[in-house]
């Protein structure tokens, strides 16, 4: 069974109150990125009061695995990993990672037989195909993971 998303406003903790956010990159601005996927694939009910932000350049790289983008659903705060505010990194590509981290709002979690929540569930794989570029994307983002990694 679903489990429905719970848009639970929580005061900010006051570290997060005290980050900057920027969605103006080098190369990419997120807002105008976030609200031209907020009115192509969310325009029936659009996605409302979200900050998109760059996150925290990290000293170290990643080693195993990259996380290109994460979503605060509490607090409504989408971030993305800096390193794809690149010249090498297509447009469209930042437009998947940005949808994936969009689609979480929509989508509901489920619990498994464990007890686990699983957030990338049937319907959020099914929906997440409809994305444009989806198969580019991914291929993409296999070809060019080695870039992000240590």
């Amino acid at each position: 069974m679903a489990k429905a998303k719970r848009k639970i406003s929580h005061s900010k903790a006051l570290l997060q109150r005290q980050l900057p956010f920027n969605h103006e990159g080098q190369y990419f601005d997120l807002k105008a990125i976030f609200n031209k996927i907020n009115q192509q694939y969310f325009s029936r009910t659009p996605l409302r009061g979200y900050t998109v932000t760059w996150g925290r350049r990290r000293r170290l790289a990643p080693k195993e695995y990259f996380v290109f983008g994460t979503i605060q659903e509490e607090d409504r705060i989408i971030r993305i990993h800096p390193r794809l505010d690149a010249s090498f990194v297509p447009l469209w590509f930042l437009e998947y990672v940005l949808y994936h981290e969009m689609l979480h709002s929509v989508v509901p979690d489920e619990i498994d037989s464990g007890g686990r929540r699983k957030v990338h569930t049937e319907e959020f794989y099914r929906r997440e195909q409809q994305f444009q570029h989806y198969r580019r994307a991914r291929r993409w983002e296999d070809e060019n993971l080695a870039r992000f990694l240590r």
